[in-house]
This record gives structure tokens, sequence and C-alpha cells, in this order.
């Protein structure tokens, strides 16, 4: 409104003088050259109009790369920005443009930013604060774009709350374009994150001091990197020389390529491009940069050729530069394969490892009919015959499997492979027995509701093949938001090994979180969230002996209403090492009453 109000005035400016142009003697109003003074002033209002959330930006560098697939195919966690090492008392910004799929609004598909101790991911000592994605949702959801052990939902805001309804909200693309991202470490008693764009700011404000997690007390520098899901990022600018050092924007030509999903068989008859369709290229640029390209990008031959069964040598070329030009000399990698003759049939030679497998049901799945568990093919080996009237193991990864019904008896499962032949192997299914564990202490969490996320936890209980392990307690929750209630963590004996956690309310993360299948009854959300202060709660953890883990809930609330939760078939599971405990965020938990 204010800038309205300024351009109406400068108008009525311009036309009175304009008017007392028109009555001056000599005065050429029509003369192009006669009003320089009102190009000015026009200019001058133009550059007034500033973003309001864009700052000035010093000593900003040229880091120019991208990373993540082009075809927005890189799921989360598979590619990755440098690493920006940021001293205490300094501030890092970095300018990005973020290319979001324009076919694809599923919310979550955007970029995150990784806070880390100054270690490299993964190693030895390895940390991270957490982790801030760009989007945010104004609902339950509103937790998984942020996570971590020392970052707090409650200090982010953001000027975009996205409302996805089955995951897709089509303000999604709102957030890609230029963003800018500035981690500041310059106050000795807050600590602050800023992402924003023309369309959106998301901000983190921490008003103390962020901890050290450095293995050596006297290092207090962090690291931050990017990770893109279902998008890719073209690096722009930074302000501080990343480990990897600094890529200019001149054009660079290819210099290696490292091929990827070469398949190790292909049946005779299938074409070199349909063989080759999911193969793609790690290539490394001059100075460093690399990418990814698919196989759409790349020059494919085989020798000998495919007509007949046997060993092929397949021949890759990419002749693009960094920017898809024309190289100067195009690049060449190499891998084999195998021509084979169409499989007349496969054969279960070795049984898998794993052949009983357990349920059990609960008040949280008593409703399901059509319940199934995941095949465990550890162990089982598959043996192909081929029309010439060889045979040799096809890898497990290559076949796939029909589920087994959640009943008790035996039970068949069907084995498939790439090319439709069949075989069967028959596992055991039978109901879990349940027994009752009771914690330690009588209180988990500060009973003021005070305790963030995993900061306290109850004893670790075991839960062996084949057994399923009940617990009850009472849920106190400060009802600020659905995930502040109890939560679930499944794990190894080392506790921070992890599985996964889930939440009461039909929410969690973790290896092997993305297998399960969850639901649950919890109906308006408002209306639960006030009865679980105070709510009754069995949660019940099965070891199903498959390399899967069932988490059910039943919560009665104290409005009168009994809702429940299932999470079915947590993987990643090592079966001899299961173990799960009690945590809380914003809530305490009381036992043995």
């Amino acid at each position: 409104m204010r800038l309205l109000k300024k351009i109406t005035y400068v108008c009525c400016a311009l036309t009175l003088g304009l008017l007392a142009l028109t009555s001056c003697e000599g005065a050429e109003l029509y003369d192009v050259n006669a009003p320089d003074w009102i190009s000015d002033k026009i200019q001058e209002i133009e550059d007034s109009k500033t973003q309001p959330d864009e700052e000035e930006l010093e000593g900003m560098l040229e880091d120019v790369y991208t990373f993540g697939n082009t075809d927005y195919t890189s799921g989360f966690w598979s590619a990755f920005s440098k690493y920006y090492v940021v001293p205490d008392g300094e501030k890092w910004n970095a300018v990005i443009n973020l290319h979001i799929n324009p076919a694809d609004n599923t919310y979550y598909k955007n970029f995150a930013l990784v806070i880390t101790n100054d270690v490299d991911r993964e190693g030895a000592g390895y940390a991270e604060y957490g982790v801030i994605r760009f989007d945010a949702t104004n609902d339950s959801l509103a937790y998984n774009s942020q996570w971590g052990d020392h970052l707090f939902f409650k200090y982010s805001t953001s000027t975009l709350l996205l409302d996805p309804v089955d995951n897709i909200d089509a303000n999604v693309q709102r957030l890609g374009g230029k963003i800018t991202i500035t981690v500041d470490r310059t106050s000795a008693s807050a600590f602050n994150v800023k992402i924003y764009n023309s369309e959106a700011t998301k901000t983190y404000e921490q008003p103390y001091k962020e901890v050290n997690l450095n293995p050596d007390p006297g290092n207090t520098n962090i690291r931050c990197f990017l990770a893109p899901e279902g998008s890719y990022i073209d690096f722009q600018q930074t302000n501080i020389v990343p480990i990897e050092g600094l890529t200019s924007a001149e054009d660079k030509n290819p210099v290696s390529m490292q091929l990827q999903n070469v398949p190790d068989q292909v049946s005779i008859g299938t074409s070199l491009e349909e063989a080759m369709a999911n193969v793609s290229a790690f290539v490394t640029f001059e100075e460093g940069v690399t990418k990814t390209v698919t196989a759409s990008e790349l020059h494919f031959s085989a020798i000998p050729d495919m007509d007949q069964v046997g060993v092929k040598t397949l021949v890759v070329i990419y002749n693009k530069t960094f920017k898809g030009e024309n190289s100067e000399q195009p690049i060449v990698a190499n891998a084999t394969f195998e021509v084979v003759d169409k499989i007349l049939s496969i054969q279960v030679t070795t049984s898998p490892s794993r052949t009983q497998y357990y349920y059990y049901t609960s008040a949280a799945t008593q409703t399901l009919t059509n319940r199934t568990m995941a095949f465990d093919p550890t162990g089982m080996v598959v043996t192909a015959t081929y029309a010439d009237g060889s045979s040799r193991t096809i890898d497990n990864a290559r076949l796939s499997f029909s589920a087994v019904p959640a009943k008790t008896g035996n039970q068949t499962v069907t084995i498939t492979s790439e090319d439709g032949v069949t075989t069967t192997v028959g596992v055991t299914v039978s109901e879990s027995a349940v027994s009752v564990v009771t914690n330690t202490a009588s209180v988990v969490g500060a009973t003021d509701n005070s305790t963030a996320f995993n900061e306290d936890s109850s004893d670790k209980f075991k839960v062996s093949v084949g057994e399923t392990k009940s617990i009850t307690f009472t849920n106190y929750s400060d009802q600020a938001a659905n995930w502040n209630n109890f939560l679930v963590f499944l794990h190894k004996e080392n506790v921070t090994d992890e599985y996964a956690f889930v939440r009461a309310d039909n929410w969690g993360t973790g290896n092997g979180y993305d297998a399960c299948v969850h639901d649950g009854t919890q109906g308006d959300w408002a209306t639960w969230l006030a009865g679980m202060n105070g709510a009754k709660v069995i949660i019940y953890v099965t070891n199903c002996g498959n390399s899967t883990a069932d988490v059910q809930a039943v919560m009665e609330g104290t409005t009168g209403t009994t809702s429940t939760q299932y999470y079915l078939g947590i993987n990643t599971i090592v079966p001899d090492d299961l173990y799960f405990r009690l945590s809380v965020e914003k809530a305490h938990l009381v036992f043995n009453e």
C-alpha cells in the first residue's frame, strides 16, 4: 500500500510538472529528449522496489555446478552439494537455483539444508544438528519438513504454508527458482537460518547458541550441505570456499564417467536401447564438477552385437560439455553384460533362511481383512534353466515375490522372473504370543511437558523373533501439536542404530519406515488431541521374523473415545537384534499406575 501511494504521488507530481511545462516558453513537451527527469524518477521508483526479505550479500564468490538428476529422479539422500564449513562467529551465504519437477506437486520434493558437525557425511564421529527442508505446512505434516535432535520445530516460521491433500499441493512450485540461504553464527546467544526466494521465506531462529557436536571440543566449526529430492539444483554463489574448492562458471569438458545400473544379464531378442534404458553415468568435468546423466544423453554400442548369446562389451560414449554443448573430445566408458537365452523355468535350489513368520492382532488391526506380510528372500537361491539347456543362479534382486497373507498356516509365495517365468516357495505363518514389559522408572519426560524431542526415554526392551511385547502407560501432552505425545523407537541393542521411529499421529521416519503400511482412526485431529492429555495407551511391538516389525497402539482418550494406530512391515530389521524404547516430545508418560 505504501508503494502504491508513492507511485500515485509521483504520478500526480509528474502531471503537474507537465502542465507547468506547457506554459513555459520554448518547452518541448513531446520531444523525447525533453523529459529526462521523468525517466530518472521512474527508475528511482523501480530501484526502490526491493524484495522485503532480500538483503545485500557481501563477499560472494562464483561456485557454479549442478547436482541431482536433471530428470528429477533423485531420491532423498542420493545427491549432495559440496561441504561448506562455517566457523563460529561467521555467516554462510549461498545462492542457488532450484528446479522443481513441473509434473510432480508432491509437497516435500524440493530440497533440504543439512547442518552437521565438522566430519564427512556418515564418517566416524559424524553427527547432525538436523535437517531443514524448504517447504512448510500448517498441519501434522509440518514436523516432516524439519528434523534432528538439535533443531526444534517451534523455532521455525514460514510465509508460505502448504496444505497438501494426499501429499499434493500445487503451491510447491512456488518454492523453485533463485533461492538465498543464510546460516548465521555471528551471535553469541542465537543461531539463525534463513531460506528465501521471491515467493517464500522460511526462518529458524533459535534463541541460544548451538552446542558443539565435534569429537574435538576445540573444533567449533559446523558444516552445511544441500540435498535435493525429486528436484535438482544449480549452485551459483557462496561467500565461503567449500572443502572441494570453487567451480567457475566457464563451460567445462567431460573428463571421465562411471556407468551405473548396467544389467548383468539381458534376454536374447531384447534391443540394446531397451536393455540399457535404466543405465546412467556419473560424469566428472574439468575443475572436478560432476553430474549424473541419463541414458537418453548417452550413446551405446555392444561388441559383438546382440544377436547371439554370450558376454558382450558395452561401449558408452558421452560428448557433451557441462552446459550441454558438443565437447572438444568425447569420453568413453565400458562394462560387460551377458546376453542369455530365454528362461524356460526357475526353481528354488536353496530355501530361504527364514520361513517362519509371525503376526499379532490387536484392536488396531482386528478390522483388516486382507492384511499381508512381506516375503523375506534372505539366503534363498533361485536357479534358472535356459533354452540352450544351461542353468545359472538368478540374483534375488531380479525377482519379484507375492505378498504373504497374515493368516495362520502354510502359505505359498509366488516367485517371478523378469520375463514372467514363475515358481513357488512355502512359508509358515503363526500368531505371535504377547507378553507384558514394564519400565523401571515411573515417569519419562518432565511432568510440565517441557521435554524436547527424544531428550528422555524409557528402558530398552528386546523383542525376539516371534514375540510381541506390550507396554501400558498414561500419556500426557501439552496439546500444542499432534506430535507432542509418545514416540516409539525401533533400534538395535545399540540404541543409536535406529531402524525407525513412529508417532501417535500416523507419521514416522527412518531407514525402515518407507516400506511400512500405516493408518489410524484418530478422526478429527483437534478432538483426538484433546483426549490425549491423560490417555491410557497400550503399545504392541512384534518381531515378525521376516526382517520386519509391526507397531500397534490403542489409545483410550479422556473424551471417551478410543483410537488406534498401526505401522505394519517396518523393514531393514535384523531379526536377532530388535529392541524398542519409548520417548516423548512436549509430553510425559506415567508407568506402573
